[in-house]
């Protein structure tokens, strides 16, 4: 994915946009080259492999979604309604947001080696600095976010070797985190000072780091599939000795849960595919008939600067 990043360099922007780079492909890659912030994310090397959905489910819809080796299935939690018995579902978590919110999380208990977060106003700060800006409709869903992020039970499937483990029945959060809505008293504080990672999601989390790239994250901070590109990409690449190749249905059975037609989904991800590499210099990818070939590159952040203590 050179040709934009070349671009972008000799002739600057206007001259990636006139020869004929899409927009959104030429701001990714000109806000990435451009950050010289260096900040780090981590996240659970799962989450590569298997994502959360994009686009808003049924409210009792279990989500499930299966890539080589691995199987994610997210259950929805329930919440009471009024002072009586009734529960209702909340749905389980999707989006940029959701991602955004899980990412913070990991990144604070991993960096403070700690299941317990400082929640406070710190999500709020930290979402600014990765470009979103809180209030309004984004105040609104990053509150349903997290509600859904507490609520909610996911399951990490793997198969290796012919025998299946993974996380069972495992919730991501032990302490909810909620916000509260925006008023005069509180102004859309939250309503923890923490938040607490299950013990069991935590203990993968430390064994499986994957690092990134913050001005990566900044670059795509509204594009889940091109996240959730950046994020398998930035897992599978540097492990790589020879090019494989990853057949395209294959790719729809991770990334395009949501289409019907296989020729429909081609033509998406590809665009999705090139956006994830806008950020990804050092990504070396082909896109073929049959698939994408994956070739051994480097990986977005250096072993040597993460940092992060197992």
């Amino acid at each position: 994915m050179g040709t934009v990043h070349e671009l972008l360099e000799a002739k600057g922007r206007q001259g990636a946009l006139q020869a004929g780079i899409d927009r959104a492909v030429v701001d990714a890659a000109s806000s990435y080259l451009s950050d010289e912030d260096g900040g780090l994310g981590f996240v659970y090397s799962g989450w590569a492999q298997c994502a959360l959905p994009h686009k808003r489910l049924a409210p009792e819809a279990h989500w499930g979604i299966t890539a080589e080796r691995v199987r994610l299935v997210v259950e929805p939690g329930r919440r009471p309604v009024g002072l009586g018995d009734e529960m209702e579902f909340v749905g389980v978590p999707f989006g940029s947001h959701a991602r955004l919110i899980l990412l913070f999380l990991q990144t604070e208990a991993l960096k403070t080696n700690s299941r317990e977060v400082e929640v406070g106003g710190s999500l709020r700060a930290w979402l600014g600095r990765i470009g979103v800006a809180y209030g309004g409709v984004t105040a609104k869903s990053v509150r349903d976010q997290a509600e859904r992020i507490s609520r909610c039970r996911l399951t990490f499937h793997f198969q290796s070797a012919g025998k299946a483990s993974g996380l069972v029945n495992q919730s991501i959060v032990d302490r909810a985190l909620f916000i509260e809505a925006d008023d005069a008293s509180r102004q859309g504080r939250l309503s923890l000072e923490t938040a607490k990672l299950s013990e069991g999601f935590f203990e993968q989390l430390r064994k499986h780091p994957l690092p990134l790239e913050e001005a990566a994250i900044r670059a795509l901070n509204t594009h889940a599939a091109a996240l959730d590109c950046y994020l398998w990409l930035a897992y599978r690449l540097h492990t790589l000795s020879d090019d494989k190749l990853v057949s395209w249905p294959a790719l729809k059975g991770q990334f395009g849960v949501g289409f019907k037609e296989l020729f429909n989904f081609k033509s998406t991800f590809q665009k999705t595919l090139t956006l994830a590499t806008a950020v990804y210099p050092a990504a070396r990818v082909e896109v073929t008939d049959l698939g994408i070939v994956l070739k051994p590159s480097r990986p977005p952040v250096a072993p040597k600067v993460i940092g992060i203590r197992g």
